[in-house]
């Protein structure tokens, strides 16, 4: 697992993090990129002086309006003392904690989809829209589809190999996932993984992945990571992936 976890800080962090971003900024050793719809995302490698960093954030959120949320990406196997309490202090709150799942993407595409199932990739606008707002239903909480899009459709018209697939049955989408390869490395993402409460445990999400996988290896791909909540993680390490951090999303929002 050492291994793979040298892998991961090596080839997984910062710039590839930030593929989409509308612009990067360097700040020491962070990577803060907007999106659309004013967001920040806030990354790094290693963290020096963790109460000093997190103060120059707050400081460009409370200088910039058009900020209106935040994340900053934190990994359990990092060294930065006092980094939570700086985060709590400047108004950001742990969101849940994700397994971060790696390994051979050959080992996860024998998987036949179950019968009276049909994987897919989404190729339509429309269709992808239809995949992200199934996501959101599973979700709950704040509603993604409508920034997603856009955002999806815009890294494959720049030639991006990210791919949106989904899972139907008799029509209707019942799962749906991404799969996001990283230019320049032999990585891949596989990302939003979700599946409605009345199809799971059926091997239909396990059929999804390996749909994903193999696409991705049909790129060129070897090796798939995943941020994984604890619905996908145990399928995950069911194909042969392994855990090797884990990571919390800490958030802020703008008050009205």
């Amino acid at each position: 697992m050492t291994d793979l976890l040298a892998a991961y800080d090596a080839h997984l962090r910062t710039a590839s993090e930030v593929l989409g971003a509308t612009s990067v900024d360097r700040i020491g050793p962070l990577w803060a990129a907007r999106y659309e719809g004013g967001r920040l995302f806030v990354t790094y490698a290693e963290l020096d002086d963790p109460a000093a960093r997190v103060a120059q954030i707050a400081a460009l959120i409370a200088a910039d309006e058009s900020i209106v949320q935040a994340e900053w990406k934190t990994r359990t196997h990092d060294h930065a003392p006092g980094l939570e309490d700086a985060l709590t202090r400047a108004g950001f709150a742990a969101e849940g904690v994700e397994s971060v799942m790696l390994g051979d993407a050959g080992t996860l595409v024998d998987v036949p989809a179950p019968e009276g199932v049909t994987v897919r990739q989404m190729t339509t606008p429309a269709d992808i829209r239809a995949a992200l707002d199934m996501q959101d239903e599973v979700f709950g909480g704040t509603p993604y589809a409508e920034r997603l899009l856009p955002e999806i459709l815009e890294r494959q018209a720049r030639g991006e190999g990210v791919e949106v697939w989904a899972a139907e049955v008799d029509g209707r989408i019942v799962s749906v996932g991404r799969i996001d390869p990283i230019p320049g490395t032999a990585f891949a993402g596989i990302w939003g993984g979700a599946t409605l409460a009345n199809y799971r445990g059926r091997g239909i999400y396990r059929a999804l992945t390996a749909a994903r996988a193999r696409s991705a290896i049909s790129r060129g791909v070897r090796w798939i990571h995943s941020d994984s909540t604890e619905f996908s993680r145990p399928i995950l390490e069911r194909a042969g992936l392994v855990k090797v951090t884990e990571t919390v999303p800490w958030t802020w929002e703008r008050s009205a």
